[in-house]
């Protein structure tokens, strides 16, 4: 038996033993557990299962021991992703400053800044939100307006944040923010802007929550007046920002997966749509739909295999900036088909926003459908992916 195998059999072992039966159940948002310096649990097998998992170092498993990883290397962490997902294991934290922000601190960070972000992450004790998009610069990023001024007083060297950033997920959640902020306005737009993290409790920093046509609101617009960042908070140099968030993004598909592991909110098509399609004698007998049905569930599948590909790609350290960009559009145009097909098939039953005349099932569905329109948006448009990827993939003028 080889180290691996040994290894595989341990991890097996260790699942079985230690993650409770109500965690390998499929989850609903409410369940979620947040990094967060306000950390909650419902019950106690949640709080079971997020410290045994923080205690072994897996909620990041390949970064550093010293750091709070796990210090596997790629294919022991890759076996310990196969066997939780082949137990239907939850994930014990859900926190994009692990997913997102985490690997680019490993790659780029201080020493000193690893120790002051990561280690805390990695005790589930800081929620971090993205502060990306602003009011005029979403799809085209790179015209973003945020300054930071640098200054030197009495209490040290900072940037002075001023301006502001929309479409926020959970900013009145967050207890940080890794923001992109221009310092320099003389230059080409990409090559004055700086990586910075902003504690969300400083003063002058104001979060206003946005409501949403699906009745949630997940997003907020955050203002920045005068808010004080020490320059130990920026990542890198100063003014190459712009590689710095485009390398974060690349990370952005991978974070996304992690609301599906475990059943995290998304409708299967098949079982959502087939009792709605059926007749009496359980045939589905309008052939539109049923070619649509299959096309969907074919596209799954491909986009499940493209997306185990790139992840060992991502793993063995290869870069996977053009296959990001295509699975960014390609799993968002996807979700918008899907519900596009589940509303067709449930009609009327699909339209339903509140009232005892639809189930539970239904109101959700109308709700996701509604929402899958944002996802051609979010995150870098699909008009934006389609020219990122003419550009640095295809190499097109």
């Amino acid at each position: 038996m080889t180290e691996l195998e040994t290894f595989k059999q341990e991890v097996a072992g260790w699942l079985e033993e230690n993650c409770p039966v109500s965690m390998r159940r499929p989850i609903v948002s409410e369940e979620m557990v947040w990094g967060s310096s306000q950390l909650e649990f419902i019950n106690e097998d949640q709080k079971l299962w997020f410290e045994r998992m923080r205690d072994r170092g897996w909620f990041a498993p390949a970064w550093p021991k010293e750091y709070g990883g796990g210090g596997l290397n790629p294919k022991e962490a890759r076996i310990l992703e196969t066997e939780m997902a082949r137990l239907g294991c939850r994930q014990p934290q859900y926190n994009l400053g692990v997913w997102m922000l985490g690997p680019v601190l490993v790659e780029e960070g201080t020493h000193e800044q690893k120790l002051e972000h990561l280690v805390p992450m990695m005790r589930g004790q800081q929620r971090w939100c993205q502060g990306f998009s602003e009011p005029n610069a979403g799809s085209d990023l790179a015209s973003l307006k945020t300054s930071a001024k640098r200054v030197t007083d009495e209490q040290g060297e900072a940037y002075i944040v001023n301006g502001g950033k929309i479409w926020t997920s959970d900013g009145d959640k967050g207890d940080w923010m890794y923001a992109l902020v221009r310092t320099d306005s003389s230059s080409k737009k990409q090559q004055g802007i700086s990586f910075v993290l902003i504690d969300m409790k400083s003063p002058g920093v104001t979060v206003k929550p946005i409501e949403l046509i699906s009745g949630k609101s997940s997003f907020c617009q955050v203002f920045f007046d005068d808010v004080r960042v020490p320059v130990r908070q920026l990542i890198g140099k100063e003014g190459e920002g712009w590689s710095l968030a485009k390398k974060l993004l690349q990370h952005e598909r991978a974070a996304m997966s992690k609301f599906t592991e475990g059943g995290a909110p998304s409708h299967d098509a098949l079982k959502t749509a087939l009792p709605y399609m059926v007749d009496e004698q359980g045939q589905v007998n309008d052939p539109v739909l049923r070619d649509k049905l299959a096309s969907v569930l074919m596209d799954a599948q491909a986009f499940g295999l493209t997306h185990r590909r790139v992840t060992e790609k991502a793993l063995a350290r290869q870069d996977i900036s053009g296959p990001s960009s295509i699975m960014k559009l390609v799993q968002t145009e996807q979700e918008v088909a899907k519900y596009e097909l589940l509303e067709q098939a449930l009609g009327l039953r699909g339209l339903g926003w509140e009232g005892d005349d639809f189930s539970a099932d239904e109101l959700d569905v109308c709700r996701a459908w509604l929402r899958s329109k944002s996802y051609t948006i979010a995150g870098g448009s699909s008009e934006v992916q389609l020219n990122i990827i003419a550009k640095r993939v295809l190499e097109l003028p």
